[in-house]
C-alpha cells in the first residue's frame, strides 16, 4: 500500500508581496526622517544631505531604498533628481498602512535641528529665487513670453474669477502681480485689493501700471506669503497666477493661503502642469517644472480648503496651463473638471 499522501496547494497568500520591503524600508531611523521632512515637500540628493548630514554615498542608498518600496517617488527637475512622498492608490491593500505611517510620522513636530534646517534650505531657494527676479525685471516679459504670457491666460482667469462665489468682496489679494495686469481686473470687483511680492524691483513695476490706469484701491505689501499672518490680511479671494513654480515650498504657500483667506474665500490658481522642459529652470527662474494635478489637490486638502473647478487648457508651444479653485469652507459646491 502507498501511504504517500498527494499534498494539498497552499492557499495563496494574503499578505502582499511588497509589504517586507515596506517594513523594511520603515525600520530605519534616517529613512523615517527623510519621510518625516518630505510631508510637505520634495527635495534634491544634496538638499538631503545637507539637512540630515548625511554622506551622498549612503543618502542614495537609503533613497533607493524608499522608493524600491513604494514610499518615494523621483523625477527630473532640470539636471537634478527631486524626491517626494509616494502615494498608493485606495486600491492597493498597502494603502492604509502607508497613510497610516505617513500620519503617525506627521503627528509629532519635527526635532528643533530638522526644522531650522529646512527653514534654512527654503531660505536659500527663496534667495534665489529673488536674486533672478531682481537681475532680470526688466526682461520679465520676454522671460514669460517664452512660456505662457499674461494673455495667454487672462481671459480664462477672469471668467474664472467671475464665477467663483465669495461671501464678500471687501479685500482680494494676489500673491506675485507681475507687472499688475491683473490687479485692474481684480480692483474693478473688489473694494480693496492688495499686492504683494517679495521682489521690490516687480512690485515697482506692478505700482507703476496701477498709477497709469489710475486704479486707487490698491496697496503694495513687500514680502513673502508669512507676510500676510503678520499684517493680519483676511481676503476673500486670492489670486496666484504662474508663481507657484517659482516658489520655494509650495505646499507651506497653501497654508499659509489658507490662513490668509476669509470663512468662504476663495484662492484661484494658475500655474504650468508638469512638463519636462528643463531649460525654464535657467531661462525663466523655474524651480519647478510645473504641477501634477494631483499634487495641488493634496496641498489644499492638506491646507483645510475645499476643492472647486478645475480648467486645463494646452498652449501652442506644448505647455498645459491649470486654472484652480478652491475654497475656505467645505459648503462651497464642488464641480467636475472641465477642458479646454
Amino acid at each position: 500500500m502507498n501511504h504517500a499522501h498527494a499534498l494539498k496547494p497552499e492557499a495563496p497568500s494574503a499578505i502582499p508581496d511588497q509589504l517586507p520591503t515596506l517594513l523594511k524600508a520603515a525600520g530605519d531611523p534616517l529613512r523615517l526622517d527623510i519621510l518625516r521632512v518630505m510631508a510637505r515637500d520634495s527635495f534634491g540628493v544634496q538638499e538631503l544631505c545637507q539637512l540630515l548630514e548625511s554622506k551622498q554615498s549612503g543618502m542614495s542608498h537609503h533613497l533607493k531604498v524608499l522608493t524600491n518600496a513604494g514610499l518615494l517617488t523621483p523625477r527630473r527637475e532640470g539636471n537634478s533628481i527631486f524626491y517626494r512622498r509616494a502615494y498608493f492608490p485606495p486600491d492597493n491593500p498597502l494603502a492604509a498602512l502607508q497613510q497610516q505611517l505617513f500620519a503617525t510620522l506627521d503627528a509629532e513636530p519635527l526635532p528643533a535641528r530638522l526644522a531650522e534646517g529646512l527653514r534654512e534650505l527654503r531660505q536659500e531657494r527663496a534667495q534665489a529665487s529673488r536674486h533672478f527676479f531682481a537681475e532680470n525685471a526688466h526682461k520679465f516679459r520676454a522671460q514669460q513670453d517664452l512660456i505662457a504670457s499674461y494673455p495667454v491666460y487672462s481671459e480664462q482667469v477672469e471668467q474664472l474669477l467671475a464665477n467663483t462665489p465669495v461671501r464678500s468682496r471687501r479685500v482680494a489679494l494676489e500673491v506675485g502681480p507681475g507687472e499688475g495686469e491683473f490687479l485692474g481686473a481684480l480692483a474693478s470687483r473688489f473694494e480693496r485689493v492688495i499686492a504683494l511680492d517679495n521682489a521690490t524691483s516687480m512690485l515697482e513695476r506692478a505700482r507703476a501700471l496701477t498709477e497709469t490706469q489710475k486704479l486707487e484701491n490698491i496697496e503694495f505689501i513687500l514680502g513673502d506669503t508669512r507676510r500676510l499672518a503678520e499684517e493680519g490680511v483676511r481676503a476673500d479671494c486670492i489670486v496666484v497666477n504662474m508663481v507657484l513654480h517659482h516658489t520655494p515650498s509650495p505646499a507651506d504657500i497653501f497654508h499659509d493661503l489658507s490662513e490668509a483667506l476669509a470663512p468662504g474665500g476663495a484662492l484661484l490658481i494658475t500655474d504650468l502642469c508638469r512638463h519636462e522642459q528643463s531649460w525654464a529652470r535657467e531661462a525663466c527662474g523655474d524651480l519647478w517644472q510645473g504641477f501634477e494635478p494631483d499634487d495641488l489637490s493634496r496641498w489644499a486638502t492638506d491646507a483645510g480648503l475645499t476643492e472647486g473647478q478645475s480648467v486645463y487648457f494646452a498652449l501652442r508651444n506644448g505647455f498645459q496651463v491649470q486654472l484652480r479653485q478652491f475654497f475656505h469652507t467645505t459648503t462651497s459646491s464642488t464641480q467636475g473638471a472641465t477642458h479646454g
